[in-house]
């Protein structure tokens, strides 16, 4: 199952599938992320020294590479030759296998299902931060961690994505159609702006913090609202999902925002957030051996470190230590 799976997959990422193998790829590429089968023959794949024989160009500058598929999508879809699809791969060099596959799946449910809403699914791993450009020019960073699912219908009313994470936004402007982050507990909206939204699941906390522009904060049927919530550059609306309780204040935006710089910015922060940051950021497990650590606050600014710069300022500020035991990080009271 395995081999044949793999040579299904080569075959369409070098282009010289029959239609049977075309629909088969599409049927696998349907759930990735939870084909144990599939996920690592394709990152096997795209660590393959035989792709530098396929004529794939290297793109370093990530939004120039997402420019380029999105612009060969429309090509296609304009075009409607659907033998072109099979191109797109190859304007794709070897980046995340997880993002590709979201791409790839949404094309081809485009060319062979027009009936059916296309959902393309975007994966920003642990211990990294993506940057892609959605198809109406919304440029969008995914932190560590983090998922965006969005979806392109020409006749719809409204743009919409759906994030379990953390996204910053600089929404291209159309008052035609109103874009909307959808989250497990309430949707933004807005026409064009700079946000972020901040909606990790299993945090107990959901942030929204405006940049520019303005934002309406709205029901979902998780939490219902009695008045719509319109905030103004400056402002950061929270909800408390414990408390069911919002809260809306001024702060300083830069503070919220710096992440999407791989820059952290901490005031006053408990131990207890500040290690579940750290291990989104840099996809470690952090063990505290010590509950009464977590009680400590930070005051800080990290730019470019590693995780052992990271806890070597930690050590030298406050009274801990720790050990790195194989995989995990072990901070024990000093």
């Amino acid at each position: 199952m395995k081999k044949n799976i793999s040579n299904i997959v080569q075959k369409y990422v070098l282009g010289t599938s029959t239609r049977e193998e075309l629909d088969q790829a599409v049927s696998l590429l349907e759930d990735p992320y939870h084909n144990l089968v599939l996920r690592p023959t394709l990152y096997k794949l795209w660590s393959c020294d035989d792709l530098e024989n396929v004529n794939v160009p290297i793109v370093d500058d990530f939004p120039e590479l997402l420019n380029q598929i999105h612009h060969q999508i429309h090509l296609d879809r304009k075009s409607e030759k659907k033998t072109k699809v099979q191109k797109v791969l190859l304007n794709i060099s070897k980046v995340a296998a997880v993002l590709v596959v979201g791409i790839i799946l949404g094309v081809l449910a485009h060319t062979f299902t027009k009936t059916e809403p296309v959902y393309y699914t975007s994966i920003a791993p642990k211990g990294s931060i993506s940057q892609m450009i959605l198809p109406d020019s919304t440029m969008v960073y995914l932190n560590s961690g983090s998922e965006l699912k969005y979806s392109i219908q020409e006749n719809s009313k409204k743009r919409e994505v759906f994030l379990k994470g953390e996204a910053w936004f600089n929404v291209c402007k159309n008052v035609e159609k109103k874009f909307v982050v959808h989250t497990s507990y309430y949707n933004v909206n807005v026409c064009g702006t700079k946000f972020n939204v901040k909606a990790y699941p299993g945090d107990n906390e959901i942030t929204t913090t405006l940049e520019e522009g303005s934002v309406q904060i709205s029901s979902t049927n998780n939490f219902r609202i009695q008045s719509k919530q319109i905030l103004i550059p400056g402002e950061q609306l929270t909800y408390n999902i414990s408390k069911n309780t919002i809260e809306l204040k001024s702060v300083k935006t830069r503070f919220y925002t710096s992440w999407k710089e791989n820059k952290l910015i901490f005031i006053n922060m408990n131990l207890k957030e500040l290690i579940t940051l750290l291990e989104r950021k840099y996809g470690v497990d952090i063990e505290v051996t010590d509950p009464t650590i977590l009680k400590y606050h930070y005051d800080g600014t990290f730019k470019d470190e590693t995780i052992i710069d990271v806890l070597e300022m930690l050590k030298q500020t406050l009274p801990i230590t720790y050990i790195i035991d194989e995989q995990k990080v072990k901070i024990i009271k000093h």
